[in-house]
């Protein structure tokens, strides 16, 4: 893979974007967090590309149905755009080990990012890993870059385990903060 040279904000979805819903698969359910049409506003003014990382494990679980998470991803796609802060790339993994074989994109694997680098020809050694649990910001250690762990969603439980070197902010308007004051 050729490393690009544009830096990325990685997001996770549920939690970090949107309200935590348990194997969300109702695109009328989807509601941003507050902040967040703002954050993503300011991660593109300060040139950074924006991408969508998400475990659905619903999928291989046979709880909702690809069709279903497509529609959910829509939704917010549609809200995102509708407040002026479109993404450029949504990444999902379907899978789950206990429901198939293991796979590379799973976070905390980093296919996902990967080929969002690949396609999008982005810097993933000065990105940013923006999520609620620890499993969305520990690929920063291995593909380089800022991991930032958001108290919203699972973030306040999942906040006692985040690695060193890690940031935590307490929603993604202090992400943005963080991200584009550089410290």
């Amino acid at each position: 893979m050729t490393e690009g040279s544009r830096r990325a904000v990685f997001l996770d979805r549920d939690g970090t974007l949107a309200k935590a819903m348990v194997y969300l698969s109702d695109p009328e359910q989807v509601a941003l967090l507050p902040g967040t049409a703002a954050a993503l506003s300011d991660f593109h003014d300060g040139g950074f590309a924006l991408v969508v990382v998400t475990n659905q494990s619903g999928i291989a679980r046979g709880l909702y149905s690809e069709n279903e998470y497509h529609a959910v991803a829509k939704r917010l796609d549609d809200l995102l755009a509708a407040a002026g802060s479109p993404v450029d790339a949504t990444m999902y993994c379907p899978h789950h080990p206990d429901f198939g074989p293991a796979c590379e994109c799973r976070k905390p694997a980093t296919g996902m990012y990967r080929r969002a680098a690949a396609e999008l020809g982005l810097d993933l050694a000065n990105s940013y890993y923006v999520g609620d649990k620890v499993l969305d910001v520990t690929p920063a250690l291995e593909l380089g870059g800022v991991g930032v762990l958001v108290r919203t969603g699972y973030g306040v439980e999942e906040s006692a385990r985040v690695p060193a070197g890690m940031e935590v902010v307490e929603d993604l308007v202090g992400a943005a903060r963080l991200i584009l004051t550089g410290g």
